[in-house]
């Protein structure tokens, strides 16, 4: 009767470790599937870039110090390895992408530009999809990082190699900072 119950109990152990194991994969599948939606407009995001840098150059031609930083950016946002290093580059570039969008005030024909003010369009568009697929994979990011750190889970999370993933943070371009008021 004994070795029925022990070899019950290590057949749940089993059991539980196999089901564990298989909970980490789907998890760590989540994960990558909200990475791969971020980079797809990430990647959109990339190449609106040169379309609104050349409208911009025929209007503002001394400004090009603003546009060259935008493109080099944009090269070391696509060059970046790491979530985290992805996350800074983007966010610088988002900043500038800002900055772009204030540069313009200042010059009413490109305002009233039609293809600049497509292009605007479409760039807040992406930028709410970025931040729609953001929010997805750091809530998959969030449950991994859950089931890696808790525990009985993370015994098989140390055997098997299943490691906590970052978070994704960038400043979007489309938002704008909260201006102060002082009396």
């Amino acid at each position: 009767m004994t070795g029925w119950i022990i070899l019950g109990i290590v057949a749940l152990a089993v059991l539980w470790g196999i089901v564990t194991f298989n909970r980490f994969v789907l998890r760590r599948n989540h994960v990558l599937e909200g990475w791969s939606s971020i980079d797809v407009q990430l990647k959109r995001r990339h190449n609106l870039i040169p379309n609104l840098v050349d409208t911009i150059k025929g209007y503002t031609q001394h400004e090009e110090k603003v546009l060259s930083k935008v493109t080099e950016l944009r090269t070391r946002a696509e060059e970046s390895g790491t979530t985290k290093d992805r996350a800074s580059q983007e966010s610088a570039l988002s900043k500038m992408l800002g900055s772009v969008f204030a540069l313009a005030e200042a010059y009413p024909e490109l305002k009233a530009n039609d293809n600049f003010i497509n292009l605007q369009e479409n760039l807040n568009e992406i930028e709410e999809q970025i931040q729609f697929a953001r929010r997805y994979y750091n809530g998959t990011v969030r449950d991994m990082n859950v089931s890696v750190a808790s525990f009985p889970s993370n015994l098989i999370a140390r055997i098997f190699g299943f490691a906590e993933a970052e978070y994704f943070e960038i400043d979007l371009a489309t938002q704008r900072d909260v201006p102060e008021v002082n009396f």
